[in-house]
């Protein structure tokens, strides 16, 4: 995904229109400046972890998330890929998937649209979608009930900082029943505040590499 932080529409400043969201031009930008900055500091952060760390948080996630799928017969759940050193929980997928689940992956159909979820389990055939991110090669869309979001940082109300392209944001707020969102990532995640900006998704529930869970209290209005 693209480091645009865009929600899915190209900025018209003179307008102060982001995405559909009226917003001012001079804040946008300081928000801007600050999550790319915040980025550049979380994607170093993944790059000095040693694959065993990296295993080992990823092992917490599984577990952590175990619980809070339960019984995952019948339900369709919607996974990742992992990309840019995020959490590799593909192995929860997989066993979700040999216990009657329906795992998904995101697609990107086309840049700056929504995304789809296409079906997947271990073992298919993939192929490269756009940005070389494997996808299911025969596509099988599906709804999701239930979606595992990557988080590259995640603030205290449960907004998250993911790879800057706002594909998921523009997804789960165009579903319609919007599916129970999930945000898996790594124990330094955690940042007091995103800035969330009209268009961000915040997280349902946050699980961490260091075994923490945690669910969001966003401010009323």
């Amino acid at each position: 995904m693209t480091d645009d932080d865009r929600p899915g529409d190209d900025p018209c400043f003179a307008r102060h229109l982001v995405g559909g969201h009226v917003v001012d031009a001079a804040t946008w930008r300081d928000v801007a400046r600050f999550r790319k900055a915040e980025r550049a500091r979380l994607y170093a952060a993944r790059r000095a972890l040693s694959q065993a760390e990296q295993r080992a948080q990823a092992a917490r996630v599984m577990t952590l998330l175990a619980g809070e799928i339960g019984p995952p017969e019948g339900r369709v759940i919607a996974g990742y890929w992992p990309i840019r050193g995020e959490l590799d929980l593909r192995p929860a997928l997989g066993d979700l998937a040999a216990r009657g689940a329906t795992v998904a992956l995101p697609v990107v159909i086309r840049k700056g649209a929504p995304v789809a979820f296409h079906r997947w389990q271990p073992g298919m055939a993939m192929t490269r979608g756009i940005w070389n991110i494997p996808v299911p090669a025969d596509p099988a869309p599906v709804q999701p009930d239930t979606v595992i979001v990557p988080l590259l940082g995640v603030d205290a109300a449960g907004y998250r900082l993911g790879n800057g392209g706002g594909y998921y944001d523009m997804t789960l707020a165009a579903r319609d029943p919007r599916p129970r969102i999930i945000g898996a990532g790594h124990d330094f995640c955690p940042l007091p505040t995103i800035f969330p900006q009209p268009w961000d998704i915040p997280m349902e529930v946050v699980l961490l590499g260091d075994g923490l869970r945690n669910s969001p209290s966003r401010p009323a209005g």
